[in-house]
């Protein structure tokens, strides 16, 4: 039996999946980046309409930023012998 923690992790995995899978529907709606860049944060802010403000949810966003920079963050190339 999963624990909360790992059914949690699960849940998020499975929301990943659709949201790729939706990011690739996008770009066969629209080639312009801005486009989809911008769906996609009205839909976050969609999400929480009614019941944070906007400046809230600008801020969640911004943290969830910090933390995937790191992720995605360019790494140097490897040292060449």
């Amino acid at each position: 039996m999963a624990t909360p923690s790992e059914q949690n992790f699960a849940d998020y995995k499975r929301a990943e999946k659709k949201a790729l899978e939706l990011l690739a529907d996008m770009k066969a709606v629209s080639p312009k980046k801005v486009d989809i860049e911008l769906a996609l944060l009205v839909a976050i802010f969609e999400l929480h309409k009614g019941s944070l403000p906007a400046e809230t949810v600008g801020a969640i966003i911004q943290g969830h930023l910090k933390q995937l920079l790191p992720f995605y963050g360019s790494k140097p190339p490897p040292a060449h012998s």
